[in-house]
């Protein structure tokens, strides 16, 4: 029997930040109709598939840390927390279907790519949920140690009022400085 693992990554575009990944392989009872792309689910309804998906499934995180990010540009790190995730998984799967059109180098592993799959694999729509639910909690500890951000808010991306208070309060160790405009702020 085949065993599928489907793989997304979440934080990329955020400007705070470890980059997270799962991989998950569903059991086969699992009602896969519920699974959508994360961003289109509600925070409640994300929490509550997550739950459900960690208890009816094999699953994983990999993450990539803010350093990382910075030393091999964000494609990399999210590439490196992808297979840090497929690499944890308690079962090997014999196909790895990752969303987006690039793929992390693992050897002994089938890999391969679907455009869009957040929105077409239940597996990659289940790794996007897990993934998202977890960095958002991260996210929103970290917002607690450095208040202000309001990174429960906006999770790190560059909203107004996040950028305002960039430059109100000043970089953080938290922050991308690699990524646009934390790079061209002195």
């Amino acid at each position: 029997m085949e065993i599928i693992a489907g793989v997304d990554e979440v934080g990329r575009g955020s400007l705070i930040g470890p980059v997270y990944a799962a991989a998950v392989i569903l059991n086969n009872s699992i009602e896969k109709k519920l699974f959508k792309d994360s961003k289109s689910l509600s925070k409640s309804k994300r929490e509550i598939l997550s739950k459900y998906i960690k208890k009816n499934s094999v699953w994983s995180i990999g993450k990539a840390s803010v350093k990382e990010i910075e030393k091999i540009n964000i494609l990399n790190a999210s590439l490196l927390a992808m297979k840090r995730a497929i690499k944890k998984l308690k079962r090997k799967p014999s196909l790895v279907l990752i969303d987006g059109n690039k793929l992390p180098k693992i050897k002994n592993y089938n890999l391969k790519s679907v455009i869009k799959g957040d929105q077409k694999i239940p597996s990659i729509s289940a790794a996007s949920i897990i993934a998202k639910v977890a960095r958002d909690k991260m996210i929103t500890n970290l917002g607690k140690k450095f208040k202000g951000y309001k990174w429960e808010e906006n999770f790190g991306y560059g909203t107004k009022r996040h950028l305002k208070a960039i430059k109100n309060l000043g970089i953080t160790n938290q922050h991308r400085k690699t990524f646009s405009p934390i790079n061209k702020i002195k």
